[in-house]
């Protein structure tokens, strides 16, 4: 069976996304922060009877890097591995005039140092794997410039061009910056909780990751709802 490490996968997307691999087959590591919420996700998954490693932790922490990669490595390797923990830098998000700098660390650390982190530690796994694949979850701030959405958008934007490097060096792997779009996620709400508008759910937006699985497009940066409306 194939391998798969997916983090913030707790909820939202990374939750929708370990759901839908696990109804193919595949066996999965699962890392977030929240023990209740993660186990609770955990368990959801294994009904679909594969096996499945929940991890909390922080995913800016070495040791908790290499905790999900030697999960993985025993339950046969890592032929996908998904950077979906995100950080805003501050919640609820403002104007880069107001943002604090530890916010915008943080969020640079989470979203870009410890993603690369995790690639680094998978690196040896995904180049073994007969379809190695690196998906970092972007967003369309990583590419337009909105309101308050500055540092966010920052790290995102260092995200995809690390994504791309890497597609370039590692020509052996895919690796795909995926921005989902608008869902509606806790990640969303925490960032503008006075926007109330209707959002797909991000089981809705899933079937665009599982289609860049099997086609296996080159090494890139794609859009959900691009991907969705090219069938």
């Amino acid at each position: 069976m194939p391998v798969g490490i997916i983090t913030g996968a707790s909820k939202g997307l990374g939750r929708a996304l370990a759901e839908a691999l696990a109804a193919r087959g595949w066996d999965l590591v699962l890392d977030a922060r929240g023990v209740g919420a993660l186990e609770e996700a955990a368990e959801a998954v294994r009904r679909h009877g594969v096996r499945v490693v929940a991890l909390p932790g922080d995913v800016t922490d070495d040791r908790h890097r290499a905790e999900l990669v030697a999960a993985a490595w025993r339950l046969g390797g890592v032929d996908l591995l998904v950077s979906n923990a995100s950080a805003l830098g501050a919640e609820p998000l403002v104007r880069l005039a107001e943002l604090p700098l530890e916010g915008l660390r943080r969020a640079l650390e989470v979203n870009v140092v410890a993603a690369l982190g995790l690639v680094q530690e998978a690196l040896p796994l995904l180049s073994a794997a007969p379809a190695g694949t690196v998906i970092v979850v972007s967003s369309d701030a990583a590419a337009e410039a909105y309101e308050t959405w500055g540092g966010y958008g920052a790290s995102k934007a260092a995200l995809d061009r690390l994504a791309a490097v890497l597609g370039a060096e590692e020509p052996g792997l895919r690796v795909w910056a995926v921005d989902p779009g608008d869902m509606a996620t806790d990640l969303y709400a925490a960032a503008v909780p006075d926007d109330d508008a209707p959002r797909p759910a991000p089981a809705d937006v899933v079937p665009a990751f599982l289609r860049l699985l099997d086609e296996r497009p080159a090494s890139g940066r794609y859009a959900a709802p691009s991907v969705l409306e090219a069938r």
